[in-house]
């Protein structure tokens, strides 16, 4: 691209004018869920047996009957026809990040000639994907296709546009799961069944555990002329070029500071649509990095708000356009800056109170406190390797230990205050626990402050911290389908807590007091979990070797990370809390493998073709300028005078050159371990070759492209810079 060319972009990108968003006459509350099949429209629009039958489908469970899913289907498509609705599809997750749907019409032959327009239950209910298009991980072959996505109740269907959106499982022929919807649901459901088991012992009228998932989105905005001038950003979501602005975000005036504009028009847009669709946004402000921005909801079902996460971000896509941007969900798009994170605030709740939330009415409400924090950091601390696998990805892994992210290593950070109470009950004298006669059981509990939420400092170092009622699971990326690290969350503490209940049982049932039962299990897991607790700098190189000395998993290749996918312990888990087959998981770690190669090899292509045919010939042709001037100065000029005055431009003209020579000698040796980790046929270890032997040639050549991006003459630089990408006007 020209230098003018380049320049007329730049310029029509900041005299862009806002987007005018007029917000809804209505309060938020009075549109929110406008567009939204839910309880209430249901209400509406189905007869009492009907609405009843599928409140016992949503809520307890209860099989659907089709003849009631005939019902339900028409009322959906009268609601959804008043709406100009035309269309219906079934909207899954499958693995690719991302969010599948196919759009029919509501139409049929009416058997006359013509056609009508209909909506049965079966259609509703079932539909048939192609399964071999997806990955599978070799559980689909192109020759067998057949798949099926079924509707999922318990998340609401909803209109955008002429079409009616039917959140849904994915499944193959044979019965595998092939999205992240149908293991995050057994997840819930096993963690829903040991919590509840547990809680019986505090209250024995909890009937249902929920776990809440409140997500914190972070992206990234950038004027959509510059976006299209930069093949990188377009191909693989990154900038795989660029040297730092003057000013990045080293003032720290970015952060919380006053709202662009346009990106609050942008912000306006968003809030209304996702209002519209349920999506209970409430958080907006501007992050640390210039360009850099979040928006959160109010914590959700976790099922739920991931339906609602992967909804926001194509929201966000589709209207940032509207607005002249592009949004950026990746994790790192621009070196030197902050990357993006997706903050899950994670909890677990009853109909009868939030189980992570302190301090309770009587010395059994803290114990139950107690309980609930540490079976939890048994889960993490049993799985750290996992859970640190869960959200691992080619893309997450240039996030993961900056200075804005935790580090590659699970640990959690509890705090002064509920470090020093796990502390006083697992140091607590045993004999206490029996005063006046065995019925009557005294507690050592020291009374949990009234403010605990702000005893309770925050590290940003920290990638599974408690936060006052919640865990905030730091470490996930901001592109990531946040199903991916809740379902092996939910998993690790469902067994934790199994493995807790049939320890006190054992103990009730050999005649110790159920009090005493609870305490005695709970010290010795406060003992057992000590090592994954650590309230210091996770940034600091004294962590990692500490973390090694107590035996946390440090791995930092992601290839090499995935494996704990396969461990003995986490297919135990899988397969104990029935999320996965054994050989689910070894599909999904092909899919991982072949997903993080796919990554590197798109970039590794599209960087060797930006500097071959964009950086080297712009740079050859600005070397050639210089040695022209040194050429015409020397015939004008004595030579002593001439090589005076070239002195500056004889230093350019060799530093160009040794540029050039190492950009294009390397890309030769990026294309040639690319073409040797390709005819590797295992797809493990593909992705390491792709790891240890192409990654790292990506940086080096780049540290050249940089600094001649600093010496080419700025008209003739064939880029949009940071300068230019990273602040909106």
């Amino acid at each position: 691209m020209s230098a003018n060319l380049r320049f007329t972009v730049v310029n029509e990108a900041f005299s862009h004018a806002p987007v005018t968003v007029t917000p809804p006459a209505e309060r938020p509350s009075e549109y929110f869920g406008k567009y939204v099949f839910n309880k209430a429209k249901m209400y509406k629009y189905l007869s009492t047996d009907v609405y009843a039958q599928m409140c016992r489908v949503i809520d307890k469970g209860e099989p659907l009957d089709i003849k009631v899913a005939d019902a339900v289907a028409e009322g959906m498509k009268k609601w959804a026809s008043e709406l100009g609705v035309t269309h219906y599809t079934h909207w899954f997750q499958p693995l690719t990040e991302g969010t599948a749907e196919k759009h029919d019409a509501f139409i049929e032959h009416d058997g006359k000639g013509g056609m009508i327009e209909e909506f049965k239950g079966k259609i509703l209910v079932q539909q048939e994907p192609d399964a071999s298009s997806f990955p599978s991980g070799g559980l689909r072959s192109t020759f067998e296709a057949r798949g099926y996505s079924a509707w999922d109740p318990t998340s609401p269907v909803f209109v955008i546009g002429d079409t009616l959106m039917i959140p849904t499982y994915f499944i193959s022929y044979t019965g595998e799961a092939l999205d992240y919807k149908v293991p995050l649901k057994k997840a819930l459901y096993a963690v829903d069944k040991a919590a509840t088991a547990v809680c019986k012992y505090f209250n024995p009228e909890v009937s249902k555990v929920f776990s809440n998932l409140g997500w914190e989105q972070e992206y990234f905005l950038v004027d959509e002329s510059l976006y299209a001038a930069r093949p990188d950003l377009v191909m693989t979501g990154r900038t795989l070029m660029g040297h730092d602005s003057a000013k990045n975000q080293q003032m720290d005036d970015h952060y919380f500071g006053s709202i662009p504009a346009r990106v609050e028009e942008f912000m306006k847009d968003i809030e209304i649509n996702a209002l519209e669709l349920g999506i209970p946004c409430k958080t907006r402000h501007n992050e640390v990095a210039p360009n850099q921005f979040e928006l959160a909801p109010i914590y959700e079902e976790t099922n739920l708000a991931i339906d609602h996460n992967m909804l926001m971000m194509s929201l966000m896509k589709r209207i940032a356009r509207k607005h002249g941007f592009r949004c950026l969900l990746h994790e790192k798009p621009f070196k030197g800056i902050n990357g993006s994170g997706k903050h899950n605030n994670w909890s677990l709740s009853t109909d009868t109170g939030i189980l992570l939330h302190s301090p309770g009415k009587t010395a059994m409400d803290n114990l139950r406190f107690v309980t609930f924090v540490v079976e939890t950091l048994k889960g993490v601390y049993n799985h750290n390797g996992l859970l640190k696998a869960s959200i691992m990805s080619a893309t997450n892994a240039h996030r993961l230990g900056a200075n804005e992210a935790p580090p590659a290593i699970i640990s959690s950070f509890l705090g002064k205050t509920v470090t020093e109470l796990l502390d006083h009950v697992a140091n607590a004298d045993p004999d206490a626990l029996l005063i006046a006669g065995k019925h009557a059981v005294k507690l050592d509990l020291p009374s949990i402050p009234e403010l605990l939420i702000d005893n309770t400092d925050r590290n940003r170092t920290s990638p599974f911290a408690f936060t006052g009622n919640r865990f905030e699971f730091r470490a996930v990326g901001s592109e990531a389908n946040c199903a991916s690290a809740m379902l092996t969350l939910n998993a690790a503490v469902a067994e934790a807590l199994e493995d807790f209940k049939t320890r006190v049982d054992a103990l009730i049932g050999k005649g110790e007091e159920k009090e005493a039962a609870i305490l005695k299990v709970v010290r010795e897991d406060i003992n057992y979990i000590k090592p994954i607790i650590f309230n210091g700098n996770g940034y600091g190189d004294e962590w990692k070797a500490e973390a090694a000395r107590r035996g946390l998993d440090c791995e930092t290749s992601a290839p090499l990370i995935f494996d704990s996918y396969l461990t003995e312990s986490s297919i135990a888990l899988f397969e104990k809390t029935g999320v996965f087959s054994k050989g689910e998981l070894e599909a999904r770690n092909e899919i991982k493998w072949e997903t993080y190669t796919k990554k590197i090899q798109i970039e590794s292509r599209i960087f060797g073709d930006l500097c071959i045919n964009h950086i080297i010939p712009v740079v050859t042709k600005y070397q050639s300028m210089l040695i022209d001037n040194v050429s015409k100065v020397k015939e004008i000029f004595s030579k002593e005078k001439a090589v005076e005055i070239s002195k500056e431009n004889l230093t350019i003209i060799e530093k160009i050159s040794e540029h050039e020579s190492f950009i294009i000698g390397n890309v030769d040796k990026m294309i040639a371990a690319r073409k040797a980790a390709n005819a590797i046929s295992c797809e493990r270890e593909k992705a390491i070759a792709y790891h240890d032997n192409v990654a790292p040639l990506l940086e080096e050549i780049r540290r050249h492209v940089d600094k001649l991006e600093t010496i080419v003459d700025d008209e003739l630089w064939p880029l949009p810079k940071y300068r230019e990408l990273l602040f909106i006007r």
